[in-house]
Protein backbone atom coordinates (compact mmCIF):
# COMPACT_ATOMS: atom_id res chain seq x y z
CA UNK A 1 0.00 0.00 0.00
CA UNK A 2 1.50 3.29 -1.10
CA UNK A 3 0.24 5.92 1.51
CA UNK A 4 0.94 9.71 1.02
CA UNK A 5 -0.82 13.05 3.52
CA UNK A 6 -2.46 14.79 2.32
CA UNK A 7 -1.91 18.78 3.47
CA UNK A 8 -4.77 21.37 4.06
CA UNK A 9 -3.15 24.02 0.63
CA UNK A 10 -2.06 27.32 0.39
CA UNK A 11 -5.35 28.93 -0.53
CA UNK A 12 -3.51 32.49 -1.21
CA UNK A 13 -1.25 34.63 0.89
CA UNK A 14 -3.47 36.22 3.10
CA UNK A 15 -4.95 32.77 4.47
CA UNK A 16 -3.38 30.99 7.10
CA UNK A 17 -5.72 28.43 8.34
CA UNK A 18 -8.92 26.97 7.92
CA UNK A 19 -12.01 25.32 9.87
CA UNK A 20 -12.71 21.76 8.36
CA UNK A 21 -16.91 21.59 8.03
CA UNK A 22 -17.57 18.41 6.75
CA UNK A 23 -15.28 15.17 6.03
CA UNK A 24 -16.67 14.11 2.47
CA UNK A 25 -15.62 10.98 2.41
CA UNK A 26 -15.62 8.00 4.77
CA UNK A 27 -12.57 5.96 5.28
CA UNK A 28 -11.68 2.98 3.14
CA UNK A 29 -14.03 5.14 0.56
CA UNK A 30 -12.96 4.29 -3.27
CA UNK A 31 -12.06 8.55 -4.49
CA UNK A 32 -11.31 9.42 -7.73
CA UNK A 33 -9.20 12.24 -8.53
CA UNK A 34 -10.20 15.73 -8.09
CA UNK A 35 -13.50 14.09 -5.97
CA UNK A 36 -13.69 16.09 -2.55
CA UNK A 37 -12.12 15.33 -0.09
CA UNK A 38 -13.39 17.46 2.63
CA UNK A 39 -14.94 21.11 2.73
CA UNK A 40 -13.05 23.66 4.44
CA UNK A 41 -14.06 27.20 5.48
CA UNK A 42 -11.93 30.22 5.73
CA UNK A 43 -12.82 34.21 6.56
CA UNK A 44 -13.20 34.85 3.11
CA UNK A 45 -14.60 31.68 1.07
CA UNK A 46 -15.74 28.17 1.57
CA UNK A 47 -13.80 25.78 -0.46
CA UNK A 48 -13.11 21.96 -0.99
CA UNK A 49 -9.56 19.89 -1.09
CA UNK A 50 -9.46 17.42 -3.89
CA UNK A 51 -8.01 13.75 -4.19
CA UNK A 52 -4.85 14.68 -5.90
CA UNK A 53 -5.40 11.06 -7.53
CA UNK A 54 -7.13 8.20 -7.67
CA UNK A 55 -7.60 6.09 -4.36
CA UNK A 56 -8.44 4.91 -0.94
CA UNK A 57 -8.96 7.41 1.71
CA UNK A 58 -6.81 5.41 5.05
CA UNK A 59 -6.91 7.78 8.34
CA UNK A 60 -8.53 10.81 8.94
CA UNK A 61 -6.13 12.86 10.92
CA UNK A 62 -8.51 15.90 11.39
CA UNK A 63 -12.20 16.16 12.59
CA UNK A 64 -15.10 18.54 11.51
CA UNK A 65 -15.12 21.88 13.76
CA UNK A 66 -11.15 21.65 13.88
CA UNK A 67 -9.05 25.05 12.93
CA UNK A 68 -6.00 23.23 10.44
CA UNK A 69 -3.09 25.66 9.40
CA UNK A 70 -1.97 25.54 5.39
CA UNK A 71 0.48 23.06 5.56
CA UNK A 72 -1.11 20.82 8.55
CA UNK A 73 -1.26 16.59 7.54
CA UNK A 74 -5.88 16.59 7.13
CA UNK A 75 -5.61 12.74 5.92
CA UNK A 76 -3.67 9.81 4.66
CA UNK A 77 -4.46 8.28 1.69
CA UNK A 78 -3.88 5.51 0.00
CA UNK A 79 -3.49 5.36 -3.91
CA UNK A 80 -2.15 1.45 -5.17
CA UNK A 81 -5.42 0.22 -4.52
CA UNK A 82 -8.71 0.44 -2.52
CA UNK A 83 -8.56 -0.24 1.35
CA UNK A 84 -10.92 -2.14 3.19
CA UNK A 85 -13.77 -0.31 4.71
CA UNK A 86 -13.13 -1.02 8.48
CA UNK A 87 -15.35 -3.87 9.92
CA UNK A 88 -16.13 -5.38 13.01
CA UNK A 89 -13.33 -7.08 15.42
CA UNK A 90 -12.92 -10.82 14.35
CA UNK A 91 -11.15 -13.20 16.62
CA UNK A 92 -8.88 -14.29 13.67
CA UNK A 93 -5.17 -13.62 14.25
CA UNK A 94 -3.94 -11.75 11.43
CA UNK A 95 -0.52 -12.96 9.40
CA UNK A 96 2.88 -10.78 10.26
CA UNK A 97 2.97 -8.30 7.55
CA UNK A 98 5.84 -5.93 6.79
CA UNK A 99 6.37 -2.54 7.90
CA UNK A 100 5.04 -0.39 5.88
CA UNK A 101 6.97 2.68 4.09
CA UNK A 102 6.83 6.16 5.79
CA UNK A 103 4.22 8.29 4.03
CA UNK A 104 4.69 10.48 0.64
CA UNK A 105 3.69 14.02 1.74
CA UNK A 106 1.34 15.58 -1.07
CA UNK A 107 -0.03 18.68 -0.81
CA UNK A 108 -3.73 18.87 -2.60
CA UNK A 109 -5.11 22.07 -4.92
CA UNK A 110 -8.10 23.76 -3.62
CA UNK A 111 -10.95 23.29 -5.54
CA UNK A 112 -13.22 26.39 -4.23
CA UNK A 113 -16.85 25.74 -4.30
CA UNK A 114 -18.10 29.35 -2.90
CA UNK A 115 -21.08 29.87 -0.68
CA UNK A 116 -18.97 32.51 1.44
CA UNK A 117 -18.43 36.23 1.17
CA UNK A 118 -17.76 39.27 2.61
CA UNK A 119 -15.33 39.41 5.71
CA UNK A 120 -12.77 41.17 7.26
CA UNK A 121 -9.35 40.42 5.55
CA UNK A 122 -6.86 38.53 7.58
CA UNK A 123 -4.37 41.37 7.33
CA UNK A 124 -7.09 44.17 8.71
CA UNK A 125 -7.08 41.97 11.81
CA UNK A 126 -4.99 42.05 15.38
CA UNK A 127 -2.30 39.65 15.48
CA UNK A 128 -3.42 36.30 15.80
CA UNK A 129 -0.78 35.47 18.11
CA UNK A 130 -1.38 36.11 22.19
CA UNK A 131 1.44 37.02 24.14
CA UNK A 132 2.40 33.89 25.23
CA UNK A 133 2.59 32.57 21.74
CA UNK A 134 -0.78 31.39 21.72
CA UNK A 135 -2.72 31.22 18.09
CA UNK A 136 -6.05 32.57 17.73
CA UNK A 137 -8.16 32.38 14.87
CA UNK A 138 -9.30 35.38 13.04
CA UNK A 139 -12.50 34.71 13.77
CA UNK A 140 -12.31 34.38 17.41
CA UNK A 141 -10.39 37.59 17.24
CA UNK A 142 -12.98 39.50 15.50
CA UNK A 143 -15.24 38.30 18.07
CA UNK A 144 -13.15 39.24 20.94
CA UNK A 145 -12.46 42.30 19.58
CA UNK A 146 -16.00 43.37 19.04
CA UNK A 147 -16.86 42.00 22.17
CA UNK A 148 -13.96 44.03 24.23
CA UNK A 149 -12.38 41.24 25.25
CA UNK A 150 -9.04 41.86 26.80
CA UNK A 151 -5.75 39.90 25.52
CA UNK A 152 -5.29 38.89 28.98
CA UNK A 153 -8.89 37.62 29.17
CA UNK A 154 -8.14 35.55 25.91
CA UNK A 155 -4.89 33.89 27.01
CA UNK A 156 -6.72 32.51 30.25
CA UNK A 157 -9.38 31.26 28.31
CA UNK A 158 -9.36 27.18 28.05
CA UNK A 159 -9.48 26.25 24.52
CA UNK A 160 -11.17 22.41 23.27
CA UNK A 161 -10.23 23.06 20.16
CA UNK A 162 -6.87 21.76 18.06
CA UNK A 163 -3.67 22.09 20.13
CA UNK A 164 -5.56 23.93 23.14
CA UNK A 165 -6.80 26.60 20.35
CA UNK A 166 -9.53 28.16 21.69
CA UNK A 167 -12.59 27.90 19.09
CA UNK A 168 -15.46 29.90 18.27
CA UNK A 169 -17.74 28.11 20.88
CA UNK A 170 -15.20 28.34 23.45
CA UNK A 171 -15.39 32.24 23.43
CA UNK A 172 -19.17 32.37 23.09
CA UNK A 173 -19.40 30.41 26.43
CA UNK A 174 -17.01 32.62 27.78
CA UNK A 175 -18.99 35.41 27.11
CA UNK A 176 -21.89 33.94 28.35
CA UNK A 177 -20.46 33.41 31.53
CA UNK A 178 -18.59 36.65 31.63
CA UNK A 179 -21.16 39.21 33.60
CA UNK A 180 -21.96 35.99 35.91
CA UNK A 181 -21.29 36.60 39.51
CA UNK A 182 -18.90 34.18 40.88
CA UNK A 183 -17.81 32.96 37.45
CA UNK A 184 -14.53 31.64 36.63
CA UNK A 185 -13.85 34.14 33.87
CA UNK A 186 -10.56 35.95 33.92
CA UNK A 187 -10.69 39.68 35.17
CA UNK A 188 -10.60 42.28 32.84
CA UNK A 189 -7.37 44.31 32.26
CA UNK A 190 -8.41 47.97 32.53
CA UNK A 191 -6.27 51.23 31.71
CA UNK A 192 -6.69 54.45 30.80
CA UNK A 193 -6.31 53.92 26.86
CA UNK A 194 -8.34 50.71 26.70
CA UNK A 195 -11.40 50.28 28.55
CA UNK A 196 -13.78 47.54 27.08
CA UNK A 197 -17.09 47.92 27.28
CA UNK A 198 -19.29 44.94 27.97
CA UNK A 199 -23.06 45.65 27.36
CA UNK A 200 -25.68 44.99 30.80
CA UNK A 201 -28.41 43.21 30.25
CA UNK A 202 -30.64 45.69 29.90
CA UNK A 203 -28.91 46.85 26.97
CA UNK A 204 -29.10 43.52 25.12
CA UNK A 205 -31.39 43.11 22.71
CA UNK A 206 -34.85 40.79 23.77
CA UNK A 207 -35.51 38.06 22.00
CA UNK A 208 -38.40 37.90 19.51
CA UNK A 209 -40.99 35.61 20.01
CA UNK A 210 -42.43 33.48 16.72
CA UNK A 211 -46.07 32.80 16.39
CA UNK A 212 -47.41 29.36 14.74
CA UNK A 213 -47.51 31.62 10.97
CA UNK A 214 -44.40 32.50 11.35
CA UNK A 215 -41.54 31.13 9.28
CA UNK A 216 -37.92 31.34 11.06
CA UNK A 217 -35.00 30.79 8.87
CA UNK A 218 -31.58 30.19 10.63
CA UNK A 219 -28.61 32.18 8.71
CA UNK A 220 -26.24 30.06 7.13
CA UNK A 221 -22.57 30.76 7.75
CA UNK A 222 -22.35 33.39 4.53
CA UNK A 223 -25.22 35.41 5.95
CA UNK A 224 -23.67 35.45 9.18
CA UNK A 225 -20.27 37.00 8.04
CA UNK A 226 -22.05 39.25 6.39
CA UNK A 227 -24.04 40.36 9.07
CA UNK A 228 -20.86 40.71 11.02
CA UNK A 229 -18.66 42.61 8.50
CA UNK A 230 -21.40 45.40 7.78
CA UNK A 231 -21.95 45.86 11.54
CA UNK A 232 -18.62 46.37 12.33
CA UNK A 233 -18.61 48.70 9.41
CA UNK A 234 -20.93 50.74 10.50
CA UNK A 235 -19.89 50.88 14.13
CA UNK A 236 -15.85 51.49 13.10
CA UNK A 237 -16.76 54.36 10.25
CA UNK A 238 -18.76 57.55 10.49
CA UNK A 239 -20.88 57.36 6.97
CA UNK A 240 -21.15 60.26 4.92
CA UNK A 241 -23.11 59.66 1.12
CA UNK A 242 -22.45 61.98 -1.16
CA UNK A 243 -24.99 61.79 -4.73
CA UNK A 244 -24.59 62.63 -8.56
CA UNK A 245 -26.15 62.98 -11.34
CA UNK A 246 -24.95 61.44 -14.52
CA UNK A 247 -25.57 62.00 -18.28
CA UNK A 248 -24.75 58.16 -19.69
CA UNK A 249 -26.06 58.93 -22.87
CA UNK A 250 -22.94 59.17 -24.66
CA UNK A 251 -22.06 56.20 -23.50
CA UNK A 252 -25.27 54.13 -23.71
CA UNK A 253 -24.90 55.11 -27.74
CA UNK A 254 -21.54 54.31 -28.18
CA UNK A 255 -22.00 50.83 -26.57
CA UNK A 256 -25.58 50.07 -28.21
CA UNK A 257 -23.43 51.21 -31.98
CA UNK A 258 -20.11 48.67 -31.05
CA UNK A 259 -20.72 45.94 -28.39
CA UNK A 260 -21.42 43.24 -31.27
CA UNK A 261 -18.06 44.32 -33.08
CA UNK A 262 -16.09 44.45 -29.45
CA UNK A 263 -17.63 40.98 -28.68
CA UNK A 264 -16.47 39.96 -32.19
CA UNK A 265 -12.98 41.41 -32.31
CA UNK A 266 -11.83 40.62 -28.14
CA UNK A 267 -14.13 37.64 -27.45
CA UNK A 268 -16.12 39.27 -24.32
CA UNK A 269 -19.24 40.94 -23.93
CA UNK A 270 -19.32 44.45 -23.43
CA UNK A 271 -21.33 45.61 -20.47
CA UNK A 272 -21.32 48.95 -18.90
CA UNK A 273 -19.53 48.27 -15.95
CA UNK A 274 -16.14 48.15 -17.65
CA UNK A 275 -16.80 51.20 -18.91
CA UNK A 276 -17.44 52.95 -15.78
CA UNK A 277 -14.72 51.21 -13.81
CA UNK A 278 -12.31 52.56 -16.31
CA UNK A 279 -13.98 55.71 -14.98
CA UNK A 280 -13.29 55.29 -11.76
CA UNK A 281 -10.02 54.60 -11.86
CA UNK A 282 -9.40 57.63 -13.15
CA UNK A 283 -11.27 59.02 -10.44
CA UNK A 284 -8.82 57.10 -7.80
CA UNK A 285 -5.47 58.25 -9.91
CA UNK A 286 -6.70 62.01 -9.18
CA UNK A 287 -7.75 61.66 -5.94
CA UNK A 288 -5.32 58.66 -3.81
CA UNK A 289 -6.90 59.71 -0.26
CA UNK A 290 -9.87 57.93 -1.69
CA UNK A 291 -7.52 54.65 -2.29
CA UNK A 292 -6.81 53.98 1.19
CA UNK A 293 -7.37 52.36 4.73
CA UNK A 294 -7.31 53.49 8.08
CA UNK A 295 -4.58 52.02 10.79
CA UNK A 296 -5.14 53.38 14.28
CA UNK A 297 -4.11 57.10 13.97
CA UNK A 298 -2.49 56.61 10.81
CA UNK A 299 -3.93 57.09 6.91
CA UNK A 300 -2.27 54.09 4.66
CA UNK A 301 -2.74 55.48 0.75
CA UNK A 302 -2.93 52.86 -1.51
CA UNK A 303 -0.39 52.52 -4.39
CA UNK A 304 -2.25 49.48 -6.01
CA UNK A 305 -5.69 50.27 -6.93
CA UNK A 306 -7.34 47.03 -6.57
CA UNK A 307 -10.85 47.78 -8.02
CA UNK A 308 -13.78 44.97 -5.85
CA UNK A 309 -17.02 44.92 -7.87
CA UNK A 310 -19.75 43.33 -5.11
CA UNK A 311 -21.97 40.74 -7.02
CA UNK A 312 -25.17 39.30 -5.69
CA UNK A 313 -25.32 34.91 -5.42
CA UNK A 314 -28.09 33.05 -7.33
CA UNK A 315 -28.93 32.32 -3.37
CA UNK A 316 -28.97 35.90 -2.29
CA UNK A 317 -25.90 36.39 -0.97
CA UNK A 318 -23.18 39.20 -1.48
CA UNK A 319 -19.67 38.42 -2.64
CA UNK A 320 -16.73 41.09 -3.90
CA UNK A 321 -14.31 39.69 -6.23
CA UNK A 322 -11.44 42.03 -6.90
CA UNK A 323 -9.79 43.31 -10.27
CA UNK A 324 -6.35 43.32 -9.19
CA UNK A 325 -4.48 46.38 -10.35
CA UNK A 326 -7.65 47.91 -12.01
CA UNK A 327 -5.19 50.52 -13.22
CA UNK A 328 -3.01 48.31 -15.63
CA UNK A 329 -6.10 47.20 -17.72
CA UNK A 330 -7.58 48.62 -20.98
CA UNK A 331 -10.98 48.71 -21.48
CA UNK A 332 -10.54 45.20 -23.27
CA UNK A 333 -8.83 44.02 -20.50
CA UNK A 334 -11.32 45.41 -17.48
CA UNK A 335 -14.05 43.72 -19.45
CA UNK A 336 -12.82 40.63 -19.69
CA UNK A 337 -11.50 40.36 -15.87
CA UNK A 338 -15.02 41.80 -14.82
CA UNK A 339 -16.88 39.25 -17.03
CA UNK A 340 -14.20 36.08 -15.86
CA UNK A 341 -14.93 37.34 -11.82
CA UNK A 342 -18.53 37.75 -12.07
CA UNK A 343 -19.16 34.21 -13.91
CA UNK A 344 -16.73 32.28 -11.59
CA UNK A 345 -18.98 34.12 -8.84
CA UNK A 346 -22.12 32.96 -10.26
CA UNK A 347 -20.54 29.42 -10.82
CA UNK A 348 -18.62 29.09 -7.70
CA UNK A 349 -15.71 28.68 -8.56
CA UNK A 350 -13.63 31.48 -7.02
CA UNK A 351 -10.21 31.37 -5.00
CA UNK A 352 -9.64 33.32 -1.59
CA UNK A 353 -7.18 35.72 -3.66
CA UNK A 354 -10.29 36.89 -6.21
CA UNK A 355 -11.88 38.25 -2.97
CA UNK A 356 -8.52 39.67 -1.05
CA UNK A 357 -6.93 42.72 -1.29
CA UNK A 358 -9.44 45.10 -2.59
CA UNK A 359 -8.86 49.19 -2.09
CA UNK A 360 -12.15 50.40 -3.26
CA UNK A 361 -15.06 49.07 -4.13
CA UNK A 362 -18.35 49.90 -6.62
CA UNK A 363 -21.67 48.26 -6.39
CA UNK A 364 -24.19 47.73 -8.66
CA UNK A 365 -27.52 48.59 -7.45
CA UNK A 366 -28.96 49.56 -10.65
CA UNK A 367 -29.16 45.93 -11.39
CA UNK A 368 -32.20 45.24 -9.29
CA UNK A 369 -33.76 48.44 -11.04
CA UNK A 370 -32.80 51.01 -7.47
CA UNK A 371 -32.00 54.79 -9.02
CA UNK A 372 -29.13 55.44 -6.02
CA UNK A 373 -28.65 53.73 -2.64
CA UNK A 374 -26.15 54.59 -0.06
CA UNK A 375 -23.60 51.01 0.41
CA UNK A 376 -21.82 50.85 3.54
CA UNK A 377 -17.82 50.89 3.38
CA UNK A 378 -16.11 47.21 2.63
CA UNK A 379 -13.82 47.39 5.88
CA UNK A 380 -11.00 48.29 5.96
CA UNK A 381 -11.19 50.33 3.20
CA UNK A 382 -12.39 54.18 3.02
CA UNK A 383 -15.14 54.40 0.51
CA UNK A 384 -17.39 52.89 -1.82
CA UNK A 385 -19.64 53.82 -4.96
CA UNK A 386 -23.55 52.59 -5.89
CA UNK A 387 -24.39 52.64 -9.32
CA UNK A 388 -27.96 53.67 -10.22
CA UNK A 389 -30.02 52.28 -12.45
CA UNK A 390 -29.49 53.64 -16.06
CA UNK A 391 -33.00 55.54 -16.98
CA UNK A 392 -34.20 57.74 -19.97
CA UNK A 393 -35.91 60.60 -18.44
CA UNK A 394 -35.91 64.80 -20.00
CA UNK A 395 -33.53 66.91 -18.97
CA UNK A 396 -31.95 69.91 -19.48
CA UNK A 397 -29.02 70.33 -22.51
CA UNK A 398 -27.20 73.32 -22.63
CA UNK A 399 -26.50 73.61 -26.69
CA UNK A 400 -25.25 76.91 -28.64
CA UNK A 401 -28.29 77.75 -29.79
CA UNK A 402 -30.08 78.05 -25.99
CA UNK A 403 -30.87 75.25 -23.29
CA UNK A 404 -33.31 73.00 -24.79
CA UNK A 405 -35.43 69.74 -23.32
CA UNK A 406 -34.45 66.05 -24.31
CA UNK A 407 -34.63 62.97 -23.18
CA UNK A 408 -31.45 61.66 -21.58
CA UNK A 409 -29.94 58.25 -20.17
CA UNK A 410 -29.28 59.58 -16.64
CA UNK A 411 -27.74 57.45 -14.02
CA UNK A 412 -27.07 58.14 -10.30
CA UNK A 413 -24.11 57.77 -8.16
CA UNK A 414 -23.73 57.48 -4.38
CA UNK A 415 -20.77 57.49 -3.01
CA UNK A 416 -20.55 56.57 0.91
CA UNK A 417 -17.37 57.63 2.51
CA UNK A 418 -15.36 57.21 5.65
CA UNK A 419 -15.70 60.66 7.54
CA UNK A 420 -12.89 60.21 9.63
CA UNK A 421 -9.93 60.56 7.15
CA UNK A 422 -12.06 61.30 3.95
CA UNK A 423 -14.49 64.78 4.10
CA UNK A 424 -17.29 66.20 2.18
CA UNK A 425 -14.95 67.75 -0.52
CA UNK A 426 -12.75 65.38 -1.09
CA UNK A 427 -16.00 62.49 -1.27
CA UNK A 428 -17.74 64.87 -3.09
CA UNK A 429 -15.19 65.71 -5.28
CA UNK A 430 -13.90 62.10 -6.23
CA UNK A 431 -17.47 61.47 -7.34
CA UNK A 432 -18.11 64.61 -9.34
CA UNK A 433 -14.61 63.47 -11.60
CA UNK A 434 -16.20 59.94 -12.07
CA UNK A 435 -19.27 61.70 -13.60
CA UNK A 436 -17.23 63.85 -15.42
CA UNK A 437 -15.14 61.09 -16.92
CA UNK A 438 -18.31 59.89 -17.93
CA UNK A 439 -20.42 62.47 -19.52
CA UNK A 440 -16.59 63.23 -21.65
CA UNK A 441 -16.51 59.60 -22.76
CA UNK A 442 -15.31 59.90 -26.61
CA UNK A 443 -18.09 59.00 -28.95
CA UNK A 444 -15.49 58.24 -31.64
CA UNK A 445 -13.56 55.98 -29.66
CA UNK A 446 -12.31 52.81 -31.18
CA UNK A 447 -13.41 49.50 -30.01
CA UNK A 448 -10.07 47.66 -31.45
Amino acid sequence: MATIEILLPKMGESVAEATITKLVVSLGDRVEADEPLVEIATDKVDSEVPAPEDGSLVEWLVAEGDVVAVGQAIARYDVSGSVEKPAAASKQVAAPVAAEAPPVVVEASPNPEVIAAVSAPLDALPSRMGAAGRFYSPLVRSIAQSEGVTQVEMDAIAGSGSGGRVTKKDILSYLSSRGSAGSGAAPVASSPSANPVTPSASQAPKSMAASGQDEIVEMDRMRKMIADHMVRSVQTSPHVTSFVEVDMTRIVQWRNKNKAAFEQAHGTKLTYTPLIAEAIVKALRDFPGVNASVDGDRIIIKKQINLGMAAALPNGNLIVPVIKNADQFSLVGLAQQVNDLADRARRGKLKPDDTAGGTYTMSNVGTFGNVMGTPIINQPQVAILALGAIRKKPAVVETPEGDVIAIRHMMFLSHSYDHRVVDGMMGGSFVRRVADYLESFDSNRSVV
